[in-house]
């Protein structure tokens, strides 16, 4: 699905403008970009949590020349903890084969 999509069956389903349910749309996601950029959590309740996290230095390998070593620093990178309802619902997906 990807925001289009998002923002069409909204307006289908609530009979608003496709262009006011894009603005809240894209609102709602800056808003959680600036409180994650700001190293905030954000929480959206039977959803999930985003956080920043930092990922410790270390040392990696390229796979075309494991011989030489790749430092990788330090940084932030942004973690996604399901909620309780959305975890049940995806367990219940049969597993692909």
């Amino acid at each position: 699905m990807t925001k289009r999509d998002l923002v069409v069956r909204i307006s289908e389903e609530t009979d608003l403008k496709q262009q006011d349910v894009q603005q809240v749309v894209q609102k709602t996601l800056d808003y959680i970009s600036e409180s994650l950029a700001e190293g905030e959590t954000v929480e959206l309740r039977n959803f999930g949590v985003f956080e920043v996290k930092t990922r410790k230095a270390r040392i990696g390998r390229n796979p075309n020349r494991p011989e030489i070593d790749v430092p990788i620093p330090t940084r932030s990178v942004v973690k996604f903890k399901a909620g309780k309802e959305m975890r049940e619902m995806v367990i219940r997906i049969p597993p692909k084969k």
